[in-house]
């Protein structure tokens, strides 16, 4: 970026409109979700307003600059060590007076804040009027009513920040015996911020670690600054962070009975109603089945892994395809080991692409499409609501639900997501189920195909996996030690889903997992090439027969559990190759889909694992799960047989 070029901060709690006001600055695509959590990464980009060019940045979602999760202090090092031209805060306007504290300690910061008033329609329906003026006199701030979502609001921001110009200086005063305490810490400060020294004052007496870390870099006499801090937290019946947030609040409270006006809410309309269906238990549950039922088993497992997949493997790759490559490889290549290379049982295109293109690819692209439907329409986090309660026995919150659902897509993508988790106890648990008993997409959708003529067998596998989902969660949240997670979600407005939205997030999603799987794919079926040659292949597959063959599972089955160390959904393509050529019967079938599902996490996602907490948390995971698929796999198998139970 040019060093002259200005730049503009975008913070405010999680699901308010920031990616959306970010898109619409900067004219590019950023993942723009209906639910929390969504900006887990920064996303930067340029933008011009009044001809000059602007560097604009996306901060993760945050509640105060007093962080308690990872992605807040994200945004707080980011708020406080890069130098800003303008930061707008974006706050849902219907709850004002929640979000007005954090508003106060960006301004107490010393910041150029826009406060960017989000989603006054939504405002407006419960009868809530805001008189901007008279907000924008108390504050000495500019301040931008806004609806982000149909771009209404944004010419005037895009002016607010383009001629910038605070109107006064807002000082929220604390208690006598406080402001003492913040001219004393204030005293001992002798190098510059990018915020006020006010502010390095309010962290340092908190505590906070990301302004400890700055402050013990910059300051000559830091030893003195955290012996003050320790003494200020002895003194007094309460904390610093107590006495501090109660005053926000109170003085929030003051502020929106100034500017809020009531007047009799619209009536509940459509979407009202059907917003507290979704949330309500006796409604809510059955509405998840329906979304189940239609969403992931009729398109996702009957359009998206049985036409779309049919057409392509057999209509486009076996009748066009794997003869028109052999042919060219028998012509052009004269050894036969390394035609095996490319053509062959194990070919990079006979395989690999083919599994990636015409079996993988079409069962990621319509599970996309329904997560984008989903996310848009804001039905996740009332899932969230739905499930808390359940989610609590098992050591997770409801906000656990989004790398769960995100899981159903890729479990590497998800596991990085649980960083978003309030506790570290709660992200262990979160990695552990999401490896042990949370299908990806690619494995979901093959699943829905082995059983898409036979419901009753896929009500016994998914009836199977989340009991084994609760309980080994249930057990986990008793042994593991640490705190309870505590949940709060912002729950958004219930929208139809916006056409241009899914496409966009539906095709993004699509090129990153193809770009992310091809290569993984063709380095598997190299990898397999060479352990053919070796003899290594063959070593390795003869290892996995014997557990196989507990499992009461033909021979061949072992290729298909060796691939899904590659990548799940690697593995489970050869379930479906081996369904196809009529070797597994209906208790096979399902023995063999519960163990691949459970199966260990492929190398994308321990890498991942590995990375988020930790070698020996990561392998821990890994070899747990490895022995518990095969002693769950042949208990099933046994209680199959005693039984008598044929499917």
């Amino acid at each position: 970026m040019d060093k002259k070029q200005k730049k503009i901060l975008i913070a405010g709690n999680p699901n308010v409109g920031k990616s959306v006001i970010f898109n619409e600055l900067t004219g590019s695509y950023s993942t723009v979700s209906n639910y929390p959590g969504t900006s887990v990464e920064i996303s930067r980009g340029a933008g011009m307003i009044e001809g000059l060019e602007y560097e604009i940045v996306d901060t993760p979602g945050m509640y105060s600059l007093s962080p308690i999760t990872d992605e807040e202090r994200v945004s707080e090092k980011i708020i406080i060590s890069e130098k800003t031209d303008v930061l707008i805060h974006v706050v849902d306007s219907k709850n004002l007076e929640r979000m007005l504290p954090f508003t106060f300690q960006l301004i107490e910061a010393g910041l150029p804040v826009i406060l960017v008033l989000n989603m006054m329609d939504e405002a407006g329906k419960i009868g809530m009027d805001i008189n901007v003026s008279a907000l924008e006199s108390i504050l000495k701030v500019p301040v931008v009513p806004t609806v982000s979502i149909t771009g209404q609001g944004i010419d005037l921001l895009r002016k607010a920040i383009a001629g910038y110009s605070a109107k006064g200086n807002f000082l929220l005063e604390y208690d006598k015996a406080t402001e003492e305490k913040i001219n004393g810490m204030g005293r001992l400060l002798v190098a510059d911020y990018m915020v006020s020294r006010r502010t390095v004052s309010l962290l340092l007496l908190q505590k906070d670690p990301e302004m400890s870390i700055l402050a013990r870099d910059r300051e000559p006499g830091f030893g003195e600054i955290a012996k003050f801090a320790d003494e200020t937290a002895d003194e007094g019946r309460y904390s610093v962070n107590y006495i501090l947030n109660l005053r926000r609040y109170q003085a929030a409270a003051d502020i929106a009975e100034k500017v809020v006006s009531h007047k009799p809410p619209e009536k509940p309309g459509l979407a009202e109603t059907l917003s507290r269906w979704t949330m309500n238990p006796l409604t809510g549950i059955p509405i998840l089945l329906l979304v189940l039922y239609f969403g992931f088993y009729k398109f996702i497992g009957g359009f998206g892994a049985g036409i779309l997949v049919d057409f392509l493997e057999r209509g486009v790759f076996e009748k066009h395809v794997n003869p028109y490559v052999t042919r060219l490889s028998e012509s052009f290549i004269p050894w036969i080991p390394v035609q095996q290379l490319f053509v062959g049982e194990y070919g990079i295109v006979t395989l690999g692409i083919r599994y990636a293109v015409a079996i993988i690819l079409p069962i990621v692209g319509t599970f996309f499409i329904v997560f984008a439907v989903i996310e848009d329409t804001g039905y996740l986090p009332r899932l969230a609501m739905l499930i808390d309660r359940i989610f609590k026995k098992i050591g997770l919150s409801g906000r656990a639900v989004i790398p769960m659902v995100l899981g159903l897509g890729c479990k590497t993508m998800a596991t990085m997501v649980t960083r978003t988790l309030s506790t570290n106890r709660e992200r262990i648990m979160a990695t552990l189920l999401l490896a042990l008993a949370v299908p990806c997409a690619a494995q979901l959708g093959v699943i829905l195909t082995l059983f898409k003529n036979n419901l009753p067998g896929f009500i016994i596998w998914a009836s199977i996996i989340v009991l084994i989902f609760l309980l080994v969660g249930f057990l986990g949240a008793k042994i593991l030690p640490g705190e309870n997670p505590v949940f709060f979600m912002e729950v958004p407005p219930l929208r139809l889903p916006k056409i241009s939205n899914v496409l966009v997030k539906t095709y993004t999603r699509m090129v990153w997992y193809f770009v992310e799987v091809l290569p993984l794919f063709i380095l598997a079926s190299g990898l397999i090439w060479i352990g053919q040659i070796t003899g290594v292949f063959d070593i390795l597959v003869g290892m996995l027969v014997h557990p196989v063959r507990l499992l009461d599972l033909p021979d061949k089955s072992a290729v298909a559990f060796f691939f899904g160390f590659f990548r799940r959904d690697y593995g489970a393509a050869g379930l479906y190759e081996l369904d196809a050529d009529g070797l597994l019967n209906g208790n096979q079938l399902l023995v063999a889909s519960v163990v691949m599902t459970v199966f260990l996490p492929c190398i994308a996602q321990l890498i991942m694992n590995i990375k988020e907490r930790g070698w020996k948390i990561g392998v821990g995971i890994s070899v747990f799960v490895l022995f518990f698929s095969f002693a769950t796999g042949i208990a099933l198998s046994t209680i199959l047989k005693i039984t008598g139970i044929h499917l």
